[in-house]
């Protein structure tokens, strides 16, 4: 059995945009962490016996909520996402397995601007359990920290005092709760 395999049974759960999330986290202006979410994403998960469960994900990258119209909108140009060339971020897992403190560490390939790194996620796995609605729910909690730069996203802007506008380290967090769909 695959360590998800053990928790959440055979078949494909699909991500409930409603009572998910898919957000990042970056350091501004080197004093606060400034954060943002995307709101049209995919995110589907599949467990077949004790074969290696697949995890993928398609994040819509115009969809970014930043709560600021001009700064959405410089995050769509080429200086960031460059949404008209490459729309999509794309995540799919190779491998899930066990941290030495129980927690979940999922390893897989991101995409972002077209450029394709390896990338350790951790975080949680709550096991599949009957919803309010009856339904069959189950919950996976992801955490990685990025180079932004090693995705094409370079712009940065020099600060008066020194040091620079953003940070390089982004991290990204995805919490999915999942429906199993009926075949």
């Amino acid at each position: 059995m695959t360590v998800l395999s053990q928790q959440i049974p055979d078949g494909t759960w699909r991500a409930d945009k409603v009572h998910s999330t898919v957000g990042f986290a970056v350091k501004h202006s080197g004093v606060a962490t400034f954060r943002g979410s995307f709101s049209d994403y995919d995110g589907t998960l599949t467990v077949v016996g004790d074969g290696e469960p697949q995890l993928t994900g398609i994040v819509r990258a115009a969809s970014i909520d930043v709560r600021d119209d001009n700064l959405a909108g410089h995050l769509q140009s080429p200086d960031f996402f460059d949404v008209e060339r490459t729309p999509e971020i794309r995540f799919t897992s190779t491998a899930f397995r066990p941290a030495d403190d129980g927690s979940l560490i999922v390893d897989g390939e991101l995409t972002i601007k077209g450029q394709t790194r390896q990338v350790e996620a951790r975080g949680t796995i709550t096991p599949a359990h009957e919803g309010l609605a009856g339904n069959l729910v189950a919950g996976i909690q992801l955490e990685t920290l990025i180079d932004r730069t090693a995705f094409g996203l370079n712009w940065n802007a020099p600060l008066p005092s020194g040091g620079v506008a953003l940070a390089n380290d982004v991290k990204l967090i995805v919490d999915l709760e999942l429906g199993r769909q009926e075949d």
